[in-house]
């Protein structure tokens, strides 16, 4: 996997943390550079740790599902991607609190992560050296959730859905051209 797929696919696992973050901007009666990052941190610390998860966890499985090594990279990242655009055209208001509580940014960074999870099962089929991936997901995580919470202070919540739209069809396009890669097909 090159480097541009593997930003690829860090960018689109980035969007339902960046797209929390502009909404958490929006709920911040006064927005910092400091909050900022604190939610950086948090999301991107999870985004890193979620993969690396899932690469253990797939790892001890590779060699007895080796055959479908691709298909099921194929379907995780189809499945989190049509959730992602299910999500973005859903017309439930999501309401954030203002706080930087412990309990909430845990939550918070927990949920957005899972399909960074899925996304690490499916690193362990493919030849990816895991630390650098998950350095590259986490630090991608950080800057955009970082700046999310900046765009959600200024700009509002018209970005949320775009942002997972967006994400969702990255995924999408980058499990079939595993998939297509595979099977000979690009």
């Amino acid at each position: 996997m090159t480097l541009l797929n593997l930003f690829l696919i860090a960018a689109g696992l980035s969007m339902d943390a960046f797209a929390v973050s502009v909404c958490k901007g929006l709920a911040l009666e006064k927005s910092s550079l400091g909050k900022a990052v604190i939610a950086g941190v948090w999301f991107g610390s999870f985004q890193a740790l979620m993969p690396l998860v899932g690469f253990l966890f797939g790892s001890r499985f590779k060699t007895s599902i080796t055959r479908l090594d691709h298909w099921i990279t194929f379907i995780l990242l189809a499945l989190i991607g049509f959730g992602m655009i299910k999500d973005a055209f859903s017309r439930k208001e999501e309401k954030l609190s203002g706080t930087m509580h412990f309990k909430e940014m845990f939550l918070l960074a927990l949920a957005t992560s899972i399909d960074a999870l899925a996304a690490g099962i499916t690193f362990a089929f493919l030849q990816i050296h895991i630390l650098p991936a998950v350095g590259l997901i986490g630090g991608t995580t950080l800057l955009l959730s970082t700046l999310g919470i900046r765009v959600g202070s200024l700009f509002g919540s018209r970005y949320k859905s775009r942002a997972e739209l967006a994400g969702g069809i990255l995924l999408i396009f980058m499990g079939t051209k595993i998939l297509l890669e595979h099977l000979g097909i690009l």
